[in-house]
């Protein structure tokens, strides 16, 4: 389409243009909703496998469809042969750093789909039963995955873990070897409601896209993974942990402020990752929270982990200060997770065992009132000319 017909409804970045309709997820300026349901309504009195529920099946489970629910999963957690033979495999090149966690975890669920005889069914109900067994193995994908980087035996290989321990426990149990207090338990279960879902964020559009074209659920979510890797999405977690690691160490060795540091920042022009947000104007709804309660934690261990926070809170008033610039939740993440000792290449895989749950709803939502998701562009390039023309 020419510039001059399309220019008044171009938006680079989509910024502003509407999409499509969805019943899954609001994000307003006052608030975040998911169905309907409060973010902070659901970060104090839900779990997340009950926001899980709510999203794939679509309302809040009674006790025994949330005890049903539980239980199937546990049994869907342990992954096939193939996929162990695969993270086994990926070992040597994670350690030389030639592959990272997140492209590991993308060929891992590429792998489940060739084993999953539901893979090319996209009725509803197939692909709900999908949508359980990837909410389940995830997690199992990234908690294998680390014991193989850590040179360790793989922790419940058989059963994926231990069946006996909640979703997010488990989880933590995986990924270490050592049963998690209930209070770190807590705080990863609810770090994975604050990013189970998110409207047409660019990884749950990217699955949208895809599953408009009648591809399958695993393929969305592989597309999916594709998109949140990247820092100015999903990323962004890992490289906020990794910028006040570099404040830190500019201040403790003597170089100046943290002051110094973001005034040199700007200057350079750098991108500061975990802070802005497209739709959000006045602040995260989700990073307070998490503030919260990884602070609570790192108050717990003493002065050397609080020192992240203190950083952090310096961080914050200087952005907004000099910039009117709010946090989103990916930095409060990084301090948490790090303060929970979870290695930082984790972070955003950690992020897709919570937004495959989002994926996977907007995939059954697109597959279930389908229309292909076919945009149109503004040519720019060279005017008409002749191919033997001189």
């Amino acid at each position: 389409m020419s510039a001059t017909a399309s220019a008044a409804s171009f938006a680079k970045g989509l910024e502003g243009i509407v999409a499509g309709e969805t019943t899954i997820c609001s994000i307003e300026q006052g608030g975040l909703f998911y169905r309907g349901y409060e973010i902070h309504d659901l970060a104090q009195n839900a779990t997340f496998l009950e926001v899980a529920h709510v999203l794939l099946v679509g309302h809040k489970p009674t006790s025994q469809e949330l005890t049903a629910f539980k239980a199937e999963l546990v049994s869907m957690r342990a992954l096939p042969a193939m996929v162990i033979d695969f993270l086994k495999s990926a070992g040597p090149s994670l350690k030389a750093g030639s592959a990272v966690p997140m492209d590991v975890l993308r060929t891992g669920v590429s792998i489940l789909a060739h084993l999953d005889k539901d893979c090319q069914d996209n009725s509803a109900a197939a692909n709900l039963r999908k949508s359980k067994r990837l909410l389940a193995q995830v997690p199992t994908i990234i908690g294998h995955m680390q014991n193989i980087i850590d040179g360790k035996e793989i922790v419940g290989r058989e059963k994926g873990g231990d069946p006996s321990l909640d979703h997010a426990a488990n989880f933590l149990y995986m990924m270490t070897g050592t049963k998690p207090t209930a209070e770190a338990a807590h705080v990863l279960d609810v770090s994975l409601i604050l990013y189970a879902e998110h409207d047409y964020n660019a990884s749950t559009f990217t699955s949208r896209v895809i599953a408009g074209t009648l591809s399958d659920m695993h393929g969305a979510v592989c597309g999916g993974i594709a998109a949140l890797k990247g820092p100015l999405h999903g990323g962004a977690n890992e490289a906020a942990m990794e910028m006040l690691k570099e404040i830190r160490t500019f201040v403790e060795a003597g170089k100046g402020s943290v002051n110094d540091f973001m005034q040199k920042a700007f200057a350079e022009k750098r991108k500061l990752m975990g802070f802005g947000h497209r739709v959000y104007k006045n602040g995260d709804h989700r990073a307070p929270i998490l503030n919260k309660l990884g602070r609570k934690l790192a108050q717990a261990r003493g002065a050397t982990w609080l020192k992240w926070f203190e950083i952090g809170d310096e961080v914050e008033k200087i952005m907004l200060r000099d910039k009117s610039i709010h946090p989103n939740v990916d930095f409060p993440c990084g301090m948490t997770y790090y303060t929970m000792d979870i290695p930082v290449p984790q972070y955003t895989p950690i992020f897709v065992a919570s937004r495959v749950s989002g994926w996977c709803a907007h995939v059954m939502e697109q597959h279930a009132n389908n229309r292909l998701i076919r945009p149109l562009s503004i040519y720019v390039g060279e005017p008409r000319r002749s191919w033997s023309g001189s």
